[in-house]
């Protein structure tokens, strides 16, 4: 007797092989059966996949879910897309751990990159706690955030940390893991992670290292472009021993579009090494982010509210404006009319320029940038258009890459703009447009980088797969007709072609329809389906 059973599928087991042919049998939150399953099996329910494709749930290596799941746990700009796994806390951006005496720093800290609120919480644990009250509908899998430790550990300053401090670090970051936390990222171009110098990074990895667990680097900019900072993090992954994610692989300098494959070389010749290292990309050729993030790091040292009294003395805002001349992170120019807004907390410039706002206010675009930073702090947000198609095609189709939204797990019905597509699109846009429409990738290997390839890394030993004993983390989608609606510039829309979506055994999204079933849990490293 099955709970669940899907019939006449194309299965595409997420391991990389061909597809074929068969039947899923599910009983509670596992499959029990695949293959040809007699007819007249008995079976709860049954589902007629009519020759769609039968695969594993995806599991979306890079998100920054952390806070909107526990404000909503439905993720349904996921959910939609076939996301059954969340990992959360990327960029150096994590829930925990938090230190109490500086809660309003640690929620000006996520304010702009996850949700704008409060944790109540000190610990993975409690985290964890907060998620299960909620109730989620998909799964979460955390990291620990370089930047959040830090803030912890020593607030917002802008300096080198003590030894004591790197100790405190290394303890909290130590904790997390034993509770179940998967690794540890960094946002070496982010406050305050990007205060931090290769010693104090180094010292954390070990600690990973030490726990068998992952290291996911947004890497820092280092002069003279990216094949610098891609060299830094294969020099942590060489002088460690961790392993290493190289967070959404990208070329942000127009002079050096077209360059991809000598970044591919290095990543290349470090496996060779011995290194084990690979990236995630997401398949847009534009950003996003908080507005905030490209301004001097000196002058969001400390907060939000210090970033403003540090604007209201006149020496200080003049010197800001003579270092933002000098462009930002490793000297690229400020492209003002790249800079497109997609969300504010009254709606202020909604798919306008920076540079069609500055000539409309009569004043020169690196002044409203201060001015916009210090009216919204963290909490107005930008898509920058400055990758090129080129390069996103050939690293999404390189077989080190997996494929991570970068985005969160939102509500569809949005009141503060018009959020980067990736938020709902990432993984129909991969199967419909790289596919399908382009030949970018072959669907069983387009597969394998959104379910058993990410799954392995984090060491998912039961998701990932179809195959017998497997957590049943399922999603049937039709490959002909699969493709992204949402875009730029527009509110968001729900993806074509994702048909049914199945967490731990639950029909949690039938053909449209959201249940209010909430099966989804907190996994924790070593467990895997431990529910907290």
């Amino acid at each position: 007797m099955f709970d669940l059973l899907i019939r006449d599928s194309t299965l595409i087991d997420g391991t990389g092989a061909p597809a074929r042919p068969g039947d899923v049998g599910i009983t509670g939150n596992r499959i029990t059966a695949l293959g040809d399953i007699a007819v007249g099996s008995p079976a709860g329910r049954t589902i007629d996949a009519g020759g769609r494709v039968v695969c594993p749930g995806f599991v979306d290596i890079h998100t920054h879910s952390d806070l909107t799941l526990v404000a909503d746990g439905t993720g349904e700009s996921k959910l939609r897309q076939g996301v059954t796994t969340e990992v959360v806390g990327n960029c150096s951006f994590s829930a925990f751990p938090i230190e109490p005496r500086r809660a309003k720093l640690h929620a000006d800290h996520l304010a702009g990159v996850t949700a704008p609120l409060t944790p109540w919480w000190t610990d993975f644990d409690g985290y964890a706690e907060a998620l299960g009250d909620q109730g989620l509908a998909i799964n979460v899998a955390p990291l620990a955030g370089h930047g959040t430790l830090r803030v912890a550990a020593m607030g917002l300053d802008e300096r080198s940390a003590t030894a004591a401090e790197v100790g405190r670090m290394q303890r909290d970051l130590a904790l997390a893991l034993e509770q179940g936390a998967f690794g540890m990222s960094t946002g070496l171009t982010l406050v305050p992670s990007s205060y931090g110098d290769f010693d104090e990074i180094a010292a954390l990895a070990r600690v990973l290292a030490d726990h068998g667990a992952l290291y996911a680097t947004h890497s820092r900019s280092i002069p003279p472009d990216e094949r610098a900072s891609v060299a830094e993090a294969i020099d942590i992954g060489r002088r460690t021993g961790v392993t290493v994610e190289f967070s959404h692989l990208a070329i942000n300098r127009p002079d050096r579009w077209g360059h991809g494959a000598e970044l591919l070389a290095m990543f290349e010749d470090a496996r060779d090494d011995g290194i084990d290292i690979f990236f995630d990309v997401y398949p847009y050729d534009a950003s996003s982010s908080p507005l905030t993030q490209y301004l001097p790091q000196w002058v969001r040292s400390g907060g939000t509210e210090a970033m403003r009294g540090r604007l209201a003395v006149v020496a200080e805002r003049q010197r800001a404006l003579h270092d933002m001349r000098g462009g930002w992170f490793d000297g690229i120019p400020w492209l003002w009319d790249r800079f497109v807004i997609c969300g504010s907390p009254d709606g202020y410039g909604i798919n306008r320029t920076l540079e069609e706002l500055a000539a409309s206010e009569g004043i020169n675009p690196y002044e409203l940038t201060l001015q916009l930073c210090e009216r919204y702090g963290n909490e107005l947000n930008v898509v920058l258009f400055y990758r090129s198609e080129e390069d996103v095609e050939r690293f999404v189709a390189h077989p080190l890459s997996v494929i991570g939204s970068d985005g969160n797990a939102i509500p569809l019905e949005q009141s503060d703009g018009c959020p980067h597509p990736r938020n709902f699109g990432t993984f129909p846009r991969v199967l419909g447009s790289y596919v399908r429409n382009r030949g970018v990738l072959e669907l069983s290997d387009a597969v394998r980088k959104m379910t058993g390839e990410p799954a392995r890394r984090l060491g998912l030993g039961d998701r990932g797969t179809l195959e017998i004993g497997a957590i049943a983390d399922v999603v049937i989608f039709d490959p002909d007709t699969v493709i992204d609606n949402a875009d730029f510039g527009r509110i968001a829309d729900s993806p074509t072609g994702i048909d049914v979506v199945i967490v731990g055994g639950t029909v949690v999204l039938d053909r449209g329809i959201i249940s209010t079933d909430r099966p989804g849990q907190v996994l924790r490293r070593g467990s895997h389906h431990a529910n907290a």
